[in-house]
């Protein structure tokens, strides 16, 4: 059984490429069960989670992610995020390999996100706004400059320093990037925003947005959990990655839904729809648009495949 590093994916992962191989694997769909999701008592400020993620493809493929989130990690020096993702054979079910969960949930994640905002943002976005300074912001902005022309990236976090953190990590790139303490400004000179926090409060106004702005929105996995306000869901045309977990799991879907804002038939459509080319995304210049993920076993499966193969192909030309 092969083991697959977080090393390995990263060098093989390229986001050019898996963005596309997702694409075909949301049109074709695969057999995805809700995700379990559990609390785990700490005697810590928070309490962890635990979510086991499966997912399979007849004859080809079955996996499975055993994901933990524990948000006082960061005090630590640790990911919040970390985990596991084993994949077997779908005629045998015999295992094939182990990777590295937080980094292929890392490369996945920002590949949806990537993939929404090919549909929904403008295609002439330059201006990039990263909110949030863990891991998965590295991988967002350079999956966002994989399919927008995008030339100024400013980050933002709580703190400053950590912002530049992330700023730096960045050698020689084909764009500007810089951090930044001021959100509200940031925010309305943003043509595409993206946010990936632990916020419990909105940081997002939607009095902020700019005409033809995207918000992609990747935290908020909790219904208690919130990375925009209200307005940003009435000014916005609203898509999520699957109607199924976000309209359980997301704050910022969940939250608008009880208070009247926002019904079922508000949300415009999913990455199935958009893949499918069975709803429209971005109907005009100046629209808002708005895409909210909480992760689906799909991605998941998709990249540990496509990782698989690439080890493999790397392997044999050696």
């Amino acid at each position: 059984m092969r083991t697959v590093t977080g090393a390995e994916l990263k060098s093989v992962l390229h986001f050019r490429m898996l963005i596309e191989r997702m694409r075909q694997t949301f049109r074709a769909g695969v057999e995805v069960p809700m995700r379990h999701h559990h609390t785990v008592e700490t005697y810590g400020q928070n309490d962890g989670t635990l979510l086991l993620m499966p997912a399979w493809q007849v004859n080809q493929s079955i996996g499975v992610k055993v994901v933990t989130v524990f948000p006082d990690n960061g005090a630590k020096d640790l990911p919040a995020v970390q985990g596991i993702y084993l994949l077997m054979d779908g005629r045998t079910g015999m295992p094939q390999a182990v990777l590295d969960g937080t980094a292929l949930t890392k490369r996945r994640t920002a590949a949806a996100s990537a993939l929404a905002a090919s549909y929904l943002a403008r295609p002439d976005s330059e201006r990039l706004l990263m909110v949030g300074t863990g891991a998965l912001a590295p991988e967002l902005i350079e999956a966002f400059a994989t399919v927008l022309p995008i030339k100024h990236v400013l980050v933002w976090g709580r703190s400053i320093e950590k912002a530049k953190k992330v700023a730096n990590r960045f050698h020689r790139p084909k764009f500007r990037i810089e951090a930044t303490a001021d959100l509200e400004g940031a925010v309305r000179g943003a043509q595409v925003i993206s946010c990936a926090t632990l916020a419990k409060e909105p940081l997002i106004r939607g009095e902020w947005l700019q005409p033809g702005a995207h918000l992609d929105l990747v935290g908020g996995f909790t219904p208690e959990m919130r990375e925009a306000d209200d307005d940003c869901i009435r000014r916005s045309r609203v898509f999520v990655d699957t109607r199924e977990g976000a309209c359980k799991e997301a704050g910022d879907i969940v939250q608008p839904m009880k208070a009247g804002i926002l019904t079922d038939a508000d949300i415009a459509g999913d990455l199935y729809d958009l893949t499918r080319g069975q709803r429209a995304g971005r109907r005009f210049y100046d629209q808002i648009t708005l895409f909210k993920s909480v992760g689906t076993a799909l991605e998941d499966l998709c990249a540990a495949q496509l990782a698989v193969e690439m080890v493999i192909h790397n392997d044999t030309i050696r």
